[in-house]
């Protein structure tokens, strides 16, 4: 087995109890920046090529496993000392993309603990332990693949507001997450599976490429988003069936790719 795994941080939609300020929105609102379907358009693709695969249930809105549990703000946690605003789409998220409010009071700094603990921390020790296990193992370098989607227009709060996105997008947080050579395979796989590919624009990769991606060490991280609009209607959250199976193939031909050439 190569060294390399898969993590999906946001295609949860599950909605614990103690979430209780996100119990009574209206789907639209509440589904409004989860990575639906992600889980699915990779499971085939890590299935057939025998790749560990790391996903998340809890919604990211409950914590968002891509940022830090000290990216919070006044408006989502009580006692913060960053300013509100300065986290609007942080840890706990206070407000969607598209500006619809999330948190109305401010959650206590106790729940804010109890939540990383049964939500974060779990998710993380399990990304650690794929970077361990495969050490173990004997391998130097380690590979990851951090799996994510996009809305396909930037909108008011994003870097490109307005913008029409590219089908793909690779992130190593401007070269510091993975060797080159990585970063290079990776971008030909789903570029020869037939995706357009665009490279730290306009996500240069989040807080998991940032912990993780230690090229140094013999970790190598890269983000790669995908466009919602390849696979889903962005209105009503559901599959287009056609284009799903279509984009499933396509990742099952970039995996694969990944996978067969990576050199360890």
């Amino acid at each position: 087995m190569k060294p390399f795994f898969i993590s999906i941080p946001h295609a949860g939609e599950v909605v614990p109890q103690e979430a209780y300020w996100l119990k009574k929105l209206a789907e639209p609102v509440l589904m409004c920046d989860v990575d639906r379907y992600v889980d699915e358009l990779y499971g085939p693709a890590a299935e057939a090529a025998r790749v560990p695969t790391i996903i998340a249930d809890v919604h990211r809105y409950v914590v968002d496993l891509n940022r830090l549990p000290e990216d919070i703000d006044q408006n989502s946690v009580v006692g913060s000392q960053n300013p509100s605003g300065k986290f609007t789409t942080g840890y706990h998220w206070s407000q969607t993309t598209t500006g619809e409010i999330l948190i109305k009071t401010p959650i206590s700094i106790e729940l804010h603990k109890e939540l990383t603990k049964k939500y974060f921390q779990p998710f993380h020790n399990r990304v650690a332990e794929a970077f361990t296990n495969f050490r173990n193992s004997g391998h130097k370098h380690v590979f990851h693949l951090d799996a994510h989607s996009m809305p396909s227009m930037g909108t008011a709060i994003h870097r490109d507001p307005g913008t029409k996105r590219p089908q793909i997008v690779v992130s190593d947080r401007d070269g510091k997450s993975c060797d080159q050579a990585y970063k290079d395979l990776v971008i030909k796989a789903y570029e020869s599976a037939g995706f357009e590919v665009t490279y730290n624009w306009p996500y240069k990769g989040g807080r998991i490429t940032e912990t993780y991606g230690q090229a140094a060490k013999g970790q190598h991280t890269l983000q790669v988003e995908m466009n919602r609009s390849l696979y889903m209607d962005e209105i009503t959250k559901k599959k287009n069936t056609d284009k799903f199976f279509e984009v499933v193939n396509k990742i099952e031909q970039a995996i694969a790719m990944i996978v067969e050439e990576l050199t360890t």
